[in-house]
């Protein structure tokens, strides 16, 4: 997989509905123990409340998928915040697909009944706030592209990597200049062959680590 969305924070926003408030809360993860952590945490600041309800996505497949209605009617909770994690078509919702993140959204109950529709139109909306709340990013794959050459290159190279709108993660100046630029994987070899070519193939181009880097609107956040 190149490319999947989770969040880039924490995000927490609440709304009312029919005197109900409704808390969304979303939280970028890396593993499940620490989704069940974020979840008891979050009970546990609101243990006064009338539902806290939680589901979680962890993996770039979405390998684990887990989530719970805590008391409310079955399938009008805890579901739908995890479709909204998965982006399924949810009539009259912008869908959002997001990995690796845990949802809770608790409920301080007004006093008038929602109806199975109300509740999932509540906890699907109390989602969504709180991952917006955190912004939702693409991570993008790519890999470090280590370009060693000659100090009178250094300008040429430099404008070339500008200019093609690569980010340089580090310059290493010792007996030769080291530039380490970052890369989506697609653009490596395109990469590697530019360079190659207007060094007249002097430059000594190698390929270090590749990492998940976070995306947003296409502009590379570091």
């Amino acid at each position: 997989m190149s490319s999947y969305k989770t969040l880039h924070k924490f995000g927490v926003d609440e709304y009312i509905v029919e005197k109900s408030t409704f808390i969304g809360y979303a939280k970028p993860i890396k593993t499940e123990e620490e989704a069940i952590e974020f979840v008891n945490e979050i009970k546990k600041k609101h243990k006064d409340a009338t539902h806290n309800v939680w589901a979680y996505t962890v993996g770039e497949n979405m390998n684990i998928q887990r989530y719970s209605d805590d008391g409310e009617p079955q399938g009008t909770a805890g579901m739908p915040i995890l479709d909204v994690l998965k982006g399924e078509d949810i009539k009259n919702t912008a869908i959002v697909v997001t990995r690796y993140v845990v949802v809770v959204v608790t409920r301080y109950f007004g006093g008038i009944k929602l109806g199975a529709g109300g509740l999932v139109r509540a906890y699907t909306k109390g989602a969504k706030v709180g991952i917006e709340a955190g912004i939702v990013i693409e991570k993008v794959k790519y890999t470090e592209v280590k370009i060693k050459i000659e100090y009178t290159q250094l300008g040429k190279i430099q404008n070339e990597i500008m200019n093609l709108g690569f980010t340089v993660k580090d310059t290493i100046y010792s007996d030769d200049v080291e530039i380490i630029v970052y890369s989506k994987v697609e653009d490596v070899e395109s990469l590697k062959d530019r360079i190659i070519d207007i060094t007249s193939g002097t430059a000594d181009v190698s390929l270090g680590d590749e990492y998940y880097l976070s995306e947003k609107d296409g502009q590379l956040i570091l």
